[in-house]
């Protein structure tokens, strides 16, 4: 049986598996021991084992798709075709979310019933969360990209400092070209071999893996909040599902040239993964797997999208917080002009690609925002019940936007190499 469909049906039955336990009452005294010793800690060994090879591929992928491309103009051409991707999707993402929140207003007409009762659940954790928003500006993301000490930045996860590092050492080794360049580049090959290899065993471990996790969440959350919550949750799939059901479609169709269909399916895998680990860093080794051996992209291509897509391609993110902003705006009252707006979706596309660097991930980039614009920064607690399902569905379309990007630039090389030698 191929992998994509164990870990379809792995998927499905952590999904049954949990809302039957949640129907059956969460209060059974066998409910949390089953979860906190047996699919808690088999979701977690698969998250650490995918965590552990994050920083080796992450280094030796960059260092290669640099070296590899090896042309100067070449790496500064699929570079600027990187960022301008990034930039155009993310502003479309953004600009999705915003329409759709204004036309179906989710924040207005929530009972105070229903927001109080949040409030005060999560009350500590909120107040944690918009207290780091202190630490957070956009010198700082910017500042943070050159990283003072790379082992650090590696032992940290800080990927967006590791990856400035790996793209400056592989410029470096592709400028040089000596005998002892050469030595390190081959040993850098060895590396990302053996985390291939290393990634190929933890992959088979997925099926399982992603029942468990699915088992975890839904168990625990059931679909009470969600019903609390219905309005602002269905507005931040609808955003998420236009952009992944529409733009990315139109974007392999008539960019990438390939059927949305035959993506869809090839990409499963790295799908699936993104959604069950809510980590586009601990998918990074199935997005690769995918980009190299399913989509069939070209190696430094791949590698060198992908691998600076994993920190820096966050459209689903930056819809979601866009959305998360207004939502919150609607609810407390706070009437944002159009020009004020328009400042969100550029916050937003800033804060998607620089907000991976910064501890929290984007919750505190949200606090920040809504300071900003004199939105309570508590009123994040509202949402941090459903935080989980919206985190786990707005990473599927960051990975998904990686493999999307990896086709569409591979497919616009190729037409420039094609040029290349005609002329």
């Amino acid at each position: 049986m191929p992998l994509h469909t164990r870990m379809l049906i792995g998927f499905v039955a952590g999904v049954l598996g949990g809302l039957l336990a949640y129907w059956l009452g969460t209060d059974m005294p066998w409910l949390d021991g089953f979860i906190s010793y047996v699919t808690q800690p088999v979701g977690d060994l698969f998250l650490r084992a995918l965590f552990m090879l994050v920083v080796p591929l992450v280094f030796s992928a960059l260092v290669l798709g640099v070296v590899e491309i090896g042309d100067p103009a070449a790496l500064g051409r699929i570079g600027g075709k990187t960022l301008l991707y990034i930039v155009v999707v993310t502003t479309a993402a953004v600009t999705i979310g915003l329409i759709v929140v204004n036309v179906i207003r989710p924040g207005e007409g929530l009972p105070p019933e229903v927001v109080q009762p949040l409030l005060a659940q999560a009350a500590e954790r909120s107040a944690d969360i918009a207290s780091k928003r202190e630490t957070i500006s956009m010198m700082s993301m910017l500042l943070n990209i050159v990283p003072k000490n790379p082992v650090a930045a590696a032992a940290n996860g800080d990927l967006i400092a590791l990856m400035f590092f790996a793209l400056v050492f592989g410029i470096a080794a592709a400028v040089l070209q000596t005998d002892g360049t050469r030595a390190f580049v081959a040993a850098v090959q060895g590396v990302y071999e053996i985390s291939l290899k290393l990634i190929g065993w933890v992959i088979e471990l997925a099926p399982y893996a992603v029942a468990a996790l699915l088992f975890t969440i839904t168990a625990r959350l059931g679909y009470d909040v969600l019903t609390q919550l219905a309005r602002y949750v269905g507005t931040v799939l609808l955003a998420l599902g236009l952009h992944f059901f529409v733009v990315f479609p139109l974007l392999l169709r008539f960019f990438g040239k390939v059927s949305p269909l035959w993506f869809f399916k090839r990409a499963e895998p790295a799908i699936l993964t993104a959604f069950s680990t809510s980590s586009s860093s601990a998918s990074l080794p199935t997005t690769l797997k995918v980009a190299e051996e399913s989509l069939h992209v070209p190696r430094r291509v791949g590698r060198f999208v992908c691998t600076l897509g994993a920190t820096a391609n966050m459209n689903g993110t930056a819809l979601y917080e866009g959305v998360t902003v207004l939502f919150l705006a609607q609810l407390f009252g706070v009437d944002l002009a159009l020009s004020q707006q328009v400042m969100v979706l550029m916050i937003c596309i800033l804060g998607g690609i620089g907000a991976a660097g910064v501890p929290g991930g984007s919750l505190p980039v949200i606090a920040m925002i809504l300071v900003m614009f004199g939105i309570p920064a508590e009123g994040i607690g509202i949402i941090l019940g459903v935080d989980r399902l919206l985190d786990m569905c707005r990473t599927t379309v960051n990975v998904t936007g990686d493999l999307v990007g990896s086709v569409v630039i591979a497919r616009s090389e190729a037409k420039a190499e094609t040029l290349q030698e005609a002329a």
